[in-house]
């Protein structure tokens, strides 16, 4: 998509470029959010090119600053945002943008799991969250019901019901981006520090919290369960563990709220969605889980009209119709309590109430490792993760001997990535 296809704005329109990492139908979206954007002012007009993946989104972004050719808004996804925040100059901080032009900005607008995700350690709003997603549990209503199981609450339940899928000659379940479900969300999901220095918030984080009795517990019983037929791991691919559940070769699937959208339009069988289960053992008062998917940050370099432009389309993009429209037409959560409360009045979810688990679990109670992480090198240190996954449930390292590499390499990375910011 070029900016040509966005043409026939006001004359003398300032122009904002927006590079994103959203294909298919997502960036049919975005651009269908651009082009009503465009049509409701003639000072800007936001023009939105997709980059590719998040990765190379990110790379070409770096790559333009530094050649001073850098576009307005960056996407970036949640596992980069160190990467961005802590480059000296790159990003301006979006409250400050918003308040420099006029706007008022309260970050309690938004909803609790997302207000601090993307904020430096005071509290200030340097992304703004854009699409936005938890990781939830999705069930096939048809088969549950068939063995007489309600979706577990806990991983003790879900253990149980597990069981009985199996007696009955089905897989309990899968799950996609095990990093994301199995380390990050469960640290937040039980209130457990995820890195030092505060998540990494008070400076870059040097070791993770990874290597830990509750960690080695909850991989020790994934991979029993593995063995017992309770649990299908099908690799480091998203899709590659989330179709067996749309073919219905498991019963359950830990996957991206965002998901919903599609699956519900896409499976053959009565569709259920629930909370991230989690340990009754670890914390019998679980809570929120962290927030994924990717935020708009402004970049540095630009003129002072197209940082007010910037604002504006920030400020639109927070509006509670833009946000409801956003959450119906993708699945994403909305990141505001106003949008929330709309789509609560328009009756959307008594017609869709799995449309709700994700926001609802976003604004469960949180605690002192609720609000986020900011590790560097992070997308360097999952693919460690991924390959002593795949270790692990090929049953060729132990736990235990997994996560000792997990951790010796990550800490590498990490001081790395601390060198670099200094």
């Amino acid at each position: 998509m070029t900016g040509a296809s966005f043409a026939g704005s006001a004359w003398a329109a300032t122009d904002i470029t927006w590079w994103h990492a959203m294909g298919g139908e997502l960036g049919d979206t975005v651009n269908q959010l651009a082009k009503e954007y465009n049509a409701s002012q003639q000072d800007y007009r936001v023009i939105p090119v997709y980059k590719g993946s998040y990765v190379e989104t990110l790379t070409a972004g770096i790559a333009a600053f530094r050649a001073g050719e850098s576009p307005n808004i960056l996407q970036v996804a949640d596992v980069g945002a160190a990467t961005i925040i802590n480059a000296p100059g790159v990003a301006k901080p979006v409250q400050d943008i918003l308040v420099s032009a006029g706007y008022d900005f309260n970050s309690k607008d938004y909803i609790a799991g997302v207000r601090n995700f993307y904020a430096d350690n005071q509290g200030k709003m340097i992304g703004m969250p854009f699409n936005s997603s938890t990781p939830v549990l999705y069930y096939n209503k048809d088969i549950l019901s068939k063995i007489g199981a309600q979706p577990p609450k806990t991983y003790e339940e879900l253990e149980q019901v597990a069981a009985r899928l199996k007696d009955a000659g089905y897989a309990g379940f899968s799950q996609s981006l095990t990093p994301w479900i199995m380390f990050e969300n469960f640290k937040s999901r039980h209130n457990l520090p995820l890195a030092d220095k505060n998540n990494g918030y008070e400076g870059p984080a040097t070791k993770l919290m990874f290597n830990t009795p509750d960690m080695r517990m909850h991989f020790n019983k994934l991979k029993a369960w593995k063995d017992k037929g309770y649990y299908k791991y099908y690799g480091s691919d998203w899709d590659a563990n989330q179709t067996p559940f749309e073919r219905q070769e498991v019963a359950m699937w830990m996957g991206s709220s965002g998901s919903f959208g599609g699956l519900k339009n896409r499976v053959k069988f009565k569709l259920g969605t629930t909370y991230l289960p989690y340990w009754d053992a670890v914390n019998h008062n679980a809570g929120r889980t962290f927030i994924g998917g990717a935020a708009l940050f402004a970049l540095n370099g630009h003129p002072k009209a197209e940082d007010k432009g910037v604002a504006s389309f920030f400020h639109y993009l927070t509006k509670a119709d833009t946000q409801v429209f956003w959450h119906k037409s993708t699945g994403y959560v909305p990141v505001t309590e106003a949008a929330y409360e709309q789509a609560k009045a328009s009756g959307y979810y008594t017609a869709q109430p799995d449309a709700e688990v994700g926001v609802k679990q976003l604004s469960l109670p949180g605690g002192d490792w609720t609000r986020g992480y900011r590790l560097g090198f992070y997308p360097q240190i999952q693919q460690v993760m991924h390959r002593e996954f795949d270790n692990i449930f090929a049953g060729t390292r132990s736990v235990e001997d997994s996560f000792e590499t997990i951790e010796k390499e990550s800490s590498v990375l990490l001081k790395r990535f601390a060198r670099t910011v200094k």
